[in-house]
């Protein structure tokens, strides 16, 4: 994602944004397999203080549909930007929803939804708010998989996920890497009938991704272009953006 970092640490390698209560199956009719990044699904960006002050204005005029904003990382750093930004987009028209950016090191899965959703990761069924996105990935500051087994790590998100979805009636979307998650969770099939899937991959084409998933639902495939940010892309109509706001 938008140059996040472990608590202001080193860059990420990758940035990283993700479907809920719904069943995926429900939004089949708006889905397509994404194989080219020139989709006509409607584009978004997912930024973070790194871009300082934004013109949302001009952002949505260039063409951007949808945001994620990063609103926290861990379970003590809140982005000091997250307001400001969730204001402009706002007031722009834009469709949009925070990020938190995982440290499963440091504390539990519950722990840290629970600090998410306490400040600005909550969802509402107001038809611009996104389930929030669990930024999951390359640990920024040591060991890749954050010294976890790939159980523990599979139980670490299903911890997040679930206390999530227990408090908004939405299981979280989940941002990741093929590779990442491969490496760190021995490629579980387990969150593709709940989660949608965020996949980073900077490429021409999606290429693989996960188990279970038949489909992402974002692709982020770009770390700069015309916008601030990240660039991404929604796969399918822009009726089924506004049907996952909604709820």
């Amino acid at each position: 994602m938008a140059r996040r970092t472990s608590f202001e640490g080193p860059p990420t390698m990758f940035k990283s944004l993700l479907l809920f209560s719904l069943p995926l199956a429900c939004l089949a009719g708006t889905i397509r397999k994404l194989h080219e990044r020139q989709i006509s699904g409607p584009m978004g960006v997912d930024v973070s203080h790194f871009q300082g002050t934004i013109d949302w204005t001009s952002v949505a005029a260039n063409g951007i549909s949808f945001v994620f904003i990063k609103a926290t990382e861990g379970t003590t750093f809140l982005d000091p930007d997250f307001s400001d930004n969730y204001i402009g987009a706002t007031d722009a028209g834009l469709i949009r929803g925070g990020y938190h950016f995982a440290h499963p090191d440091i504390s539990s899965g519950a722990t840290q939804a629970t600090y998410f959703l306490a400040h600005g990761g909550g969802w509402s069924a107001d038809g611009i708010t996104l389930p929030g996105m669990l930024d999951i990935e390359y640990n920024p500051s040591g060991d890749e998989c954050y010294d976890l087994s790939t159980s523990a790590m599979v139980s670490w998100i299903q911890d997040f996920s679930n206390t999530y979805e227990s408090q908004t009636g939405r299981f979280p979307i989940i941002y990741t890497t093929t590779d990442w998650w491969t490496t760190c969770t021995g490629n579980s099939a387990l969150f593709a009938n709940d989660n949608p899937l965020f996949i980073a991959h900077y490429a021409s084409s999606i290429g693989t991704i996960p188990a279970g998933w038949s489909f992402a639902t974002f692709w982020q495939y770009s770390d700069s272009g015309a916008n601030p940010g990240d660039q991404d892309v929604f796969n399918g109509s822009a009726a089924g953006l506004k049907l996952i706001a909604q709820g």
